[in-house]
């Protein structure tokens, strides 16, 4: 069995790279430390096969907060909005994180998704 951590980012929202990569390190953080504490089995097996990470996009608010919610039912995940010391407006919601967690449970909800 596979594992794997992703995370969807909000494409609407035009951040620079260097903005998507440290949204989704707070992302991938509170995912981690709660996969540790309700998974710690599968953080285990994640990190035995090399912390596979996949980075997805979302083309709204709406769309990142539908998968959040499909989720977080079965899956530890994080919701990360934004400081606003920067590109974006405080509070802004940027993006999720999903996992660690075997790789064909999460492509049942995110499978369709592109890569950003």
């Amino acid at each position: 069995m596979e594992f794997k951590q992703i995370f969807l980012v909000r494409a609407d929202l035009k951040m620079g790279k260097g903005k998507i990569a440290a949204q989704c390190c707070h992302a991938a953080i509170e995912a981690y430390e709660k996969a540790k504490s309700k998974r710690p089995e599968w953080v285990e097996e994640w990190k035995s096969r090399g912390m596979a990470k996949v980075v997805l996009k979302a083309d709204s608010e709406n769309e990142l907060l539908e998968y959040y919610s499909r989720l977080k039912k079965d899956f530890p995940a994080s919701l990360i909005r934004d400081a606003g010391h920067t590109q974006l407006e405080p509070s802004t919601i940027t993006c999720i994180a999903a996992g660690p967690a075997p790789s064909d449970l999460l492509d049942k909800i995110t499978g369709k998704l592109k890569l950003l």
